[in-house]
């Protein structure tokens, strides 16, 4: 597998581990539809920018391995395409191939 797109890859599989214990903890208080804020979900390990959504938008996010919650503008073209945009976030998804294998290899919810 290529180096670059695993590093990607275990950056964006980390800053998704912490959004699921944000969500966890949300959801333990008994809140579901207010904004929660979440780490963006890019593959630059030294991007500490937030993005606001409801705990719904996050969970649909989630549903699928292979998709992130990103800053407009932080998607790495290589590995990922914008699937929808959102005003706040976009989402990507992880192009076929290694990018979606190491984005299905690091979801520790399924």
């Amino acid at each position: 597998m290529d180096e670059r797109t695993r590093r990607i890859g275990l950056n964006e599989a980390l800053f998704r581990e912490v959004n699921e214990r944000v969500e966890e903890l949300t959801r333990g208080f008994g809140i579901d539809d207010e904004q929660i804020e979440v780490l963006c979900e890019c593959g630059n390990q030294a991007c500490v920018e937030r993005i606001e959504m409801t705990l719904p938008d996050y969970r649909r996010v989630r549903a699928d391995s292979r998709t992130f919650a990103i800053v407009p503008g932080h998607e790495i073209p290589d590995v990922e395409s914008v699937v929808e945009r959102r005003g706040a976030f976009d989402v990507v998804m992880k192009h076929a191939g290694e990018p979606a294998e190491v984005a299905e290899e690091t979801d520790t919810t399924t």
